[in-house]
Order: C-alpha cells, then sequence, then structure tokens
C-alpha cells in the first residue's frame, strides 16, 4: 500500500515538473523574442559564418604572407576558373570568399590600419 502511494507521488510530481519545465521554456523564449536578443544572436551566428581568418584565406589561395596583390588575383583567378569548369560551387565559393577576406585585408593595410 505505501508502495503504490509512493509511486502515484513519484508520477504526478514528475508530470508536474515536466509541464513546469515546458512552460519555463516557452516562456524564456517569448522573453528572448520579445527583447530581440533571438534575432540578434542568430544575426551574430549568420555574420560569423560569412568571414574568414586571413590565415586560412591565404591557405585556401595558396599565397603567402609576403604575396602581392596580383599574384593573389592571378591564384584567384585560376582556382575559380578551374571550379567552375569541372569542380565544386562549394570550393569555387570558399575560393570567393578567400579573396573577398584578403581584399578587405589589403585595403586595410592600404589606408594604415591593419593590425
Amino acid at each position: 500500500m505505501a508502495a503504490r502511494i509512493l509511486a502515484n507521488l513519484i508520477v504526478m510530481g514528475s508530470g508536474i515538473m515536466a509541464r513546469a519545465l515546458f512552460q519555463a521554456y516557452r516562456q524564456a523564449l517569448a522573453n528572448a523574442s520579445r527583447n530581440g536578443i533571438a534575432q540578434e544572436a542568430l544575426q551574430n551566428i549568420r555574420r560569423a559564418s560569412k568571414t574568414m581568418a586571413e590565415p586560412e584565406a591565404r591557405q585556401i589561395l595558396g599565397v603567402t604572407e609576403h604575396s602581392s596583390w596580383e599574384e593573389i588575383m592571378q591564384r584567384y583567378d585560376k582556382l575559380f576558373e578551374k571550379n567552375a569548369k569541372n569542380g565544386s560551387f562549394y570550393l569555387q565559393s570558399k575560393v570567393h570568399r578567400a579573396k573577398e577576406c584578403l581584399e578587405s585585408f589589403y585595403q586595410r593595410k592600404a589606408q594604415g590600419t591593419a593590425e
């Protein structure tokens, strides 16, 4: 008899806890969307996924730190065309992103604000 009462209490308690957790989660989502935190987090994720580090860009294009912009553009043109003809769109987009990254780096360097 005591075991049955104890089992009923455990089942009822776990049901109550599950409903409370679900309501708390729904409320947290509502608060986040109301405050714009969810949209800001999503934008940060999108922004981070589009950026590429300079060493990674140089590795993708196969250039060194001392390469001139003309060398980088020659490498870019060669790799971009090679992947356009018989390569993959993914690799082609990586090559393009690498060029964009190095382009912004060289522009900042020309303005004297490179780190």
